[in-house]
């Protein structure tokens, strides 16, 4: 099996993982909030990340040298994580995936403040495109700017906080680290955010299956996406990613009476084509210099 089939497979895994995430946060937000679905989400995760850990022996790869930093990434992505659960009941999954493309078109844009890296020419010409499909997706003045469209484009800037955040923590700390501290600082999160009314739901038998899937769901996803990324360079992981769109405008079709609005998939193609443009131009550079994609 070549590694192009190899990535393919992985990112199969990844699509259907994030899919499955949104359709059990719509389950479950019929009777919980979105701090209560995170809360629980990332008791589910500490739970496993503690078993992996303690079956790998990685355990003793947990440290404390980069807690300012992870404190800000977990920060960050409570934040956007929260505002693409709320989006999710509020507008279609579509629209909502499209929006959460534009998450590299923000790391572009802020990496020059976060990890001082160069604001290229190609880089602005990739944000213009992809910034002009968020226009097309979101129809400023054609149909009202509602609430769940502001949350779905806002939750794209708390990932790609969490994107820059993470790539900064790679440079010192293992996988194990990283995920460790994601769940148990998310679990605290939610704790404080979901009981500062001091009235935390619990789950009902019903909607305890869909919390375990979304716990398990979003660790499998980023866990297919960076091993597609290991074996297979971003020019062909990206492309392949980009079929989460039609699959869950499908699925929202299918189980939510979603219509299928051309002006999305337009929108989150010229979003994909300034992502796409600017990956090239990167791998390009590596190969140039002689370093990896």
């Amino acid at each position: 099996m070549n590694t192009i089939t190899q990535a393919a497979l992985w990112m199969s895994g990844a699509i259907l993982s994030f899919s499955s995430m949104a359709i059990a946060g719509r389950a479950v937000s019929l009777e919980l909030d979105t701090f209560e679905i995170m809360m629980y989400r990332s008791f589910v995760g500490v739970v496993i990340v503690l078993i992996v850990s303690g079956v790998s022996g990685t355990w003793n790869q947990i440290t404390t040298r980069s807690m300012g930093t992870h404190l800000a990434r977990n920060a960050a992505h409570f934040t956007g994580q929260n505002l693409w659960f709320y989006a999710l009941t509020m507008i279609p999954l579509a629209q909502v995936f499209a929006l959460e493309f534009t998450s590299p078109l923000w790391v572009l844009i802020l990496s020059p403040l976060i990890l001082g890296e160069k604001l290229t020419k190609t880089r602005v010409q990739a944000a213009i495109l992809g910034f002009g499909g968020i226009l097309i997706v979101t129809r400023p003045g054609a149909t009202p700017i509602s609430p769940g469209l502001v949350a779905a484009a806002a939750s794209a800037i708390g990932f790609a906080f969490s994107i820059m955040l993470t790539k900064r923590l790679t440079r010192t700390e293992t996988i194990t680290c990283i995920l460790f501290y994601l769940t148990v600082m998310q679990a605290i999160f939610g704790i404080i955010c979901a009981g500062w009314d001091m009235d935390i739901t619990l789950p009902s038998a019903k909607a305890a299956p869909w919390l375990v899937l979304i716990g398990c769901a979003g660790l499998l996803a980023h866990f297919c996406l960076t091993t597609a990324l290991r074996i297979a360079p971003a020019t062909v992981v990206i492309p392949i990613d980009f079929f989460r769109l039609p699959l869950i405008a499908v699925i929202g079709m299918v189980l939510y009476g979603e219509p299928l609005e051309m002006a999305v998939f337009l929108g989150a193609l010229a979003i994909f084509s300034g992502n796409y443009l600017n990956i090239l131009s990167e791998t390009r550079k590596a190969q140039e210099t002689g370093r990896a994609p």
